[in-house]
């Protein structure tokens, strides 16, 4: 089932399926390796929610809760 990252609790891992939003914020996200396909795990929130922090290609990447919420993903099973 997907759904977009922002809902994601700490420790799921996912896979991106598709990036919506404004094109300048889709092509920077796309620029840093966020891609379909893409493996990741959310790994924190802020205290009050924003930014989230994620693992992905063996990097950390922090994103506002706004951009994850442009972010299709897929729960691994």
């Amino acid at each position: 089932m997907s759904q977009t990252l922002d809902t994601l609790k700490p420790g799921d891992e996912a896979v991106v399926l598709e990036l919506q939003g404004d094109p300048e914020t889709t092509e920077r996200l796309m620029e840093m390796g966020l891609i379909a396909g893409t493996a990741l795990k959310v790994l924190k929130y802020a205290p009050l929610g924003d930014p989230i922090e994620i693992l992905m290609r063996g990097y950390h990447l922090t994103l506002r809760k706004a951009e994850a919420a442009g972010i299709t993903v897929e729960l691994k099973a």
